[in-house]
């Protein structure tokens, strides 16, 4: 098989060395901007490669996507099946692949499929045996242009899993009472995330510790500190205004909001009533900086600090007891950042260095 490989990151990697483990032939270019492909040859994303071949070496799949919350999903499912987290989170799927062809036993791989993978995928009804969408906001309108064909792109998953869940799920109750999930903004995912593992076999008692077991991922609401009073909260990885809107909800009393970065095509006055209600200032960073300004500044008090050393300095000298500063972004890190991991970094090494002082 003589293969063409388009990008070189670490799904494309994962595709060279399976295609060549196999005695295939490969090319791979990278850093185009556009791909023009005669009708004749046969495209496809790395995703349906790797599920393909999964699925020919006896592997069950579950694939999980959505706006917001799906790798803690995928995480939960993965361990409570004691399986491997895979796709857009975890390892690329040929690379799992290639593992489980060299002789590593998995029974079950949960997959994280993202939007831009599904524009490339067509898999048959029966290549997962449960999917679901956990939700549906405004994000990637740069790439797909409208919320319609977002949401299109998204739906494709539902065609592929003998089970499919549709941003709804039966209320998980008190199988996720105290967990992460345990809460109104988490509270739909979790139930979602009990469905698929029921509809993998599980009983509700290993359900229930899996949900009880769960440690959430880095960057992902999470407590940096708490300095004179002042919580300091690391939501990195909130890369579109939904998820922003969500960490803002998850945050008790008042908040000291940095967000920008890179937009991602997203309606900044889609959350200007939530900012009105639950925040007291925005410290603006990146190059959304000014069009959020524009947006939020008439409605709560915002400032442009551009950088993330000018928000953390400013906000943390403003800041009263019993109040958080809340890093949720609302969009993607690239222009300041290499990602969205390395942003909250930046933002804990800031708080804390900024923390002694107070």
């Amino acid at each position: 098989m003589k293969s063409l490989i388009v990008g070189n990151g670490r799904s494309g990697k994962a595709a060279d060395a399976f295609i060549r483990g196999c005695g295939g032939e490969c090319e791979v270019v990278d850093g185009l901007d556009l791909v023009v492909v005669s009708p004749g040859v046969r495209v496809m994303s790395e995703l349906e490669f790797g599920v393909r071949e999964l699925g020919k070496l006896g592997v069950r799949m579950i694939a999980v996507t959505g706006s917001k919350g799906k790798s803690s999903v995928v995480k939960l499912v993965a361990e409570a099946l004691g399986g491997v987290p895979c796709g857009n989170y975890g390892l690329p799927v040929t690379e799992l692949a290639s593992r489980v062809r060299a002789g590593e036993k998995t029974d079950w791989a949960v997959v994280e499929v993202s939007s831009f993978q599904l524009e490339t995928t067509n898999l048959p009804e029966d290549a997962f045996v449960a999917a679901a969408i956990l939700n549906l906001q405004e994000d990637h309108l740069d790439r797909h242009g409208s919320r319609e064909a977002y949401h299109a792109v998204k739906r494709r998953l539902l065609s592929m899993a003998k089970v499919s869940f549709d941003c709804e799920a039966p209320d998980a109750g008190e199988l996720l009472a105290g967990s992460y999930f345990d809460n109104a903004v988490l509270r739909a995912n979790g139930s979602i995330a009990a469905a698929l593992m029921r509809s993998a076999g599980l009983d509700d008692e290993r359900i229930r510790s899996a949900f009880r077991d769960f440690s959430p991922l880095p960057h992902r609401m999470q407590l940096v500190g708490v300095f004179g009073g002042v919580k300091c909260i690391d939501d990195s990885k909130a890369t579109s205004l939904a998820a922003l809107g969500a960490g803002v909800e998850m945050t008790e009393g008042a908040i000291r909001l940095i967000a920008g970065g890179l937009p991602k095509g997203d309606d900044p006055n889609s959350i200007t009533y939530l900012l009105t209600n639950r925040v007291k200032k925005v410290y603006l960073i990146g190059s959304s900086a000014e069009e959020f300004f524009r947006a939020w500044s008439g409605s709560v008090d915002c400032e442009i600090c551009r950088t993330m050393e000018n928000a953390v300095r400013t906000s943390m000298r403003e800041a009263r007891q019993g109040e958080t500063i809340l890093l949720s972004p609302g969009t993607a890190s690239f222009d300041q950042f290499k990602s969205f991991g390395e942003r909250g970094e930046v933002f804990a090494d800031l708080v804390n260095k900024e923390g002694k002082n107070r």
